[in-house]
């Protein structure tokens, strides 16, 4: 049975066998791999990059359509099809699968106080140098700490400052709102509060990060009882 299905899915004429189910190897791993969703002419830029047009001619495009109608027949009963996007082909989930499927939401990672204090700075005083957080602070920036809120989207360059050594002016960005749960840098707590710095004491970008997730937690604590 396995056998007629794979002969029923390439039951479309190949100008040669070897070369064309390497072509829809190719193509199959391209759509795949494609963040958008790939046109006809990119996926044909990529046969004639690699050699994979028949040697006999004919109509390039024609060939690179022939072989997109046949992988999309492949995956016509799949978990997954190759669907029209636009003017482009995309792998998506089978529509009939919607309801089993369910919405994986990563936690953001906890701040360490010292890079609180460095996003606070760079939130309030943006745009701003590495120099004039450390005059902020009164002690030198780790670079991890940097690092650190750069990997999580959290700040972003936004230029040099024209001064000697035009050093990277520091901003923060909508993934900064969004992991604060805030609709603006209006949200932002009172630059007084960030004075008060006693023991025990939360930091208030951190009273924001908390209660965000707590109601992450809480949502998805419902939604997994619904």
């Amino acid at each position: 049975m396995e056998d007629n299905r794979q002969d029923s899915i390439f039951s479309v004429p190949l100008p040669d066998d070897a070369l064309a189910l390497q072509g829809i190897r190719v193509m199959e791993a391209a759509l795949f791999s494609a963040s958008e969703p790939m046109t006809k002419a990119a996926l044909l830029a990529v046969f004639e990059r690699h050699g994979l047009l028949p040697a006999e001619g004919g109509d390039p495009m024609s060939y690179v359509e022939q072989l997109l109608e046949v992988l999309k027949q492949k995956y016509r009963e799949g978990g997954i099809t190759l669907v029209p996007v636009g003017k482009g082909w995309q792998f998506r989930t089978a529509p009939d699968l919607a309801s089993y499927l369910t919405k994986v939401v990563e936690k953001p990672r906890r701040l360490t106080k010292p890079a609180l204090e460095t996003l606070a700075i760079i939130a309030y005083h943006q745009p701003c140098t590495r120099a004039d957080i450390e005059a902020i602070r009164g002690v030198s920036l780790n670079t991890q700490i940097m690092d650190l809120l750069l990997e999580l989207s959290l700040i972003v360059s936004k230029g040099r400052k024209e001064v000697p050594g035009r050093p990277v002016l520091w901003g923060t960005t909508e993934i900064f709102l969004q992991h604060f749960g805030l609709t603006s840098l209006q949200d932002l707590p009172k630059r007084e509060e960030l004075l008060v710095d006693q023991p025990g004491d939360e930091h208030p970008l951190e009273s924001h990060e908390n209660e965000n997730n707590e109601n992450e937690d809480h949502e998805n604590e419902n939604h997994e009882k619904g």
